[in-house]
């Protein structure tokens, strides 16, 4: 195997999920524990032994994500599993040396805050280099495909459920930031999983559909599918192009409908996956663009 191919597959995955999870320790240690603020899944289930029984998080953590990382082990592979128990391994140590450090700020509202956004920005870059802390997603995949609930959804109903003992155990302001530190964490994941490459799928109904889609092409590298429209009302020909681009390209794919043509019609909505390739491609401008 090539130099290029190990790094690409593990050198590198390997230190941004070591990041990852340091990140995510020190979030939890530093933050959310000494108040009290749980995290969701196996994690917070781990929180709430820890407290109660006075046993180290770190081995709650391991101990209770074993069951699902069998079974992670059997849908997602060999290489899945490799990095997840590697990113739980560098958590639990890290949970140790953080243990002792003095809690950076006794204001609950920046515990809630600052805990959210750090332990999504840890969790974020684990999971987007195919590693995993919690095993309650791999349960979820497992039961969307027998009911008619999404992956998050069934998260969301896991962690409720968890944050509700929390309320009876502990009190139910604890389970309440709980929740909101819950909401943070899982936007900030979304963003730092997905990063500035988000896709976004852009639909533009003009007249002018050769001259805007030569100038995506030329100015973002993005290729369009031209489609053929008519009119309702006007019972008119129109031109429908579709093309898929990143976050940070929507405000020059918008100048250049301006510029082409100000009565054309766009839509721009999130696109949750994308199955094929989806790369700039920097050569001569072909005569049609189709993708």
């Amino acid at each position: 195997m090539k130099f290029s191919t190990v790094f690409k597959q593990w050198i590198l995955p390997l230190f941004f999920i070591t990041v990852g999870a340091v990140i995510a320790a020190f979030a939890l240690e530093e933050f959310l524990v000494p108040f009290t603020i749980l995290d969701g899944g196996v994690v917070g289930v781990s929180m709430i032994v820890s407290q109660l029984s006075g046993l180290p998080l770190g081995i709650l953590t391991i101990v209770l994500n074993i069951p699902f990382m069998i079974v992670g082990y059997k849908r997602l592979g060999l290489r899945f599993l490799i990095k997840a128990i590697y990113a739980m391994v560098v958590f639990s140590v890290f949970l140790g040396v953080f243990e002792d450090m003095k809690e950076v700020t006794e204001q609950e509202i920046l515990v809630v805050v600052f805990g959210g956004v750090l332990l999504g920005v840890g969790v974020g870059l684990i999971l987007r280099y195919g590693g995993c802390l919690d095993g309650t997603e791999i349960v979820a995949m497992l039961l969307s495909q027998r009911t008619e609930f999404s992956v998050g959804q069934i998260v969301l109903f896991f962690n409720i459920v968890i944050y509700g003992i929390a309320g009876i155990l502990f009190s139910w302001d604890r389970a309440l930031y709980s929740l909101l530190t819950y909401f943070i964490t899982s936007k900030v994941i979304d963003f730092v999983e997905n990063g500035m490459e988000q896709g976004k799928s852009v639909m533009i109904i003009t007249d002018h559909g050769k001259e805007i889609a030569d100038a995506i092409y030329s100015q973002l590298g993005r290729t369009c599918t031209q489609m053929e429209g008519t009119g309702l009302v006007s019972n008119g020909k129109k031109t429908v192009l579709y093309c898929v681009i990143t976050r940070v390209e929507v405000s020059s794919v918008k100048k250049i409908i301006n510029d082409a043509d100000v009565s054309a019609f766009v839509t721009i909505s999130d696109v949750s996956e994308i199955v094929g390739k989806h790369i700039k491609r920097k050569k001569k401008l072909p005569e049609q663009k189709q993708s």
